[in-house]
């Protein structure tokens, strides 16, 4: 399938971070189905790049929908989003991805992480960006048009029940309800319910 445009993420993050759940994460030739995403926003998430750091707040300027924010996390993960931008409202957010199912280049994803556990390659944000080779060189480039590094819809997306839960590993706006997963996937980073 041909990978979204750039009109599937001039919307609010948390409809597009729901509606990505099923569909395909690419980098070269490893893929994943994403299993698991959270929601970033701009107002009111003081969880939120964008709300906490200006070198965020540039790149959601200078950048269109569809493009890679890619961090390291503490100094040692490399983190994937993308850039979501409001048509209607003007306001920016990132989704985070943060467990994969590997369909694609699994040989591959093993060597990189170093582990044959198929449930445990890609059930992290580090983890994932590990298995498909994402790093800082991705960071703004676009996710919405180069089938070599993409999101792009699956024929599975319409069969996954999706649950929403808090988000994981923040210390400000863990209430709400923004992080989306595949129900009773065993590969989710961590099952519904369990955040702390």
């Amino acid at each position: 399938m041909s990978p979204f445009s750039p009109d599937f993420f001039a919307r609010d993050p948390l409809a597009c971070a729901r509606d990505l759940i099923g569909a395909e994460l690419v980098n070269e030739d490893c893929t994943g189905r994403i299993l698991e995403t959270e929601a970033y926003h701009e107002v009111g998430d003081p969880a939120c790049h964008l709300f906490t750091r200006p070198s965020a707040r540039d790149f959601a300027r200078r950048n269109p929908p569809g493009t890679a924010y890619v961090y390291l996390n503490y100094g040692v993960h490399w983190l994937v989003n993308v850039l979501c931008l409001e048509e209607r409202t003007g306001h920016a957010g990132f989704v985070l991805f943060r467990a994969l199912d590997p369909t694609e280049g699994v040989v591959q994803m093993r060597e990189r992480r170093g582990t044959d556990d198929l449930l445990r390659l890609c059930s992290g944000p580090g983890k994932l960006t590990a298995a498909l080779g994402i790093k800082g060189s991705h960071h703004e480039r676009s996710l919405a048009g180069d089938p070599a590094f993409c999101l792009r819809p699956s024929n599975e997306t319409a069969s996954i029940e999706i649950l929403a839960d808090r988000r994981i590993g923040i210390s400000a706006g863990k209430e709400l309800l923004w992080r989306f997963l595949a129900k009773g996937h065993p590969g989710v980073s961590v099952p519904a319910g369990k955040a702390r």
